[in-house]
């Protein structure tokens, strides 16, 4: 188990700290002052945004984009957070949404037609590790124009995502 905590996503190679352990058999990460969802470098400028539930999949898919493909990203964990945005969320260049957010939670379905209603017209793009029978998966479809790609996504999959934002 490691013992570092993350402190930002704007900035991904800075910011590691080392906390020190409660205990041999559980380390605890001690965290800094609380992270800005949205990153002062991001606000008004296009960036990925990036909406998962499972925390460990948010932070690869984050490091990712940033890192090898070179373009600014935000992850968020739920609808919740989606919402928290606001404004700012509607300035992505590109929402990748999971289409299950959790059982008896608001799904990607939910947070697409948040964009939408709030008048965001850029690409938006699901992703799912549920078989295409799946209800949600079902309703995504129905979505004119959907793009839907399974989950773990293949890394040249999410660079095509990620570079041609604009279509």
């Amino acid at each position: 188990m490691s013992n570092l905590s993350r402190r930002t996503v704007d900035n991904p190679h800075q910011g590691w700290s080392v906390a020190a352990p409660s205990s041999v058999f559980a380390p605890v990460a001690i965290p800094h002052d609380s992270v800005r969802r949205v990153p002062a470098s991001v606000i008004g400028a296009g960036f990925v945004l990036y909406v998962e539930d499972n925390d460990d999949l948010r932070e690869l898919v984050v490091e990712l984009v940033t890192v090898a493909f070179h373009r600014r990203c935000v992850g968020v964990g739920s609808y919740e957070e989606l919402v928290a945005l606001g404004e700012e969320a509607l300035r992505c260049s590109v929402a990748i949404l999971d289409i299950n957010l959790g059982p008896n939670r608001p799904s990607g379905i939910d947070a697409y037609t948040w964009l939408r209603d709030k008048g965001y017209t850029g690409r938006i793009v699901f992703l799912t590790g549920h078989a295409s029978n799946h209800p949600l998966v079902v309703e995504a479809k129905r979505i004119g124009g959907a793009e839907i790609f399974s989950k773990p996504i293949d890394p040249d999959r999410l660079r095509s995502i990620v570079e041609d934002e604009g279509q």
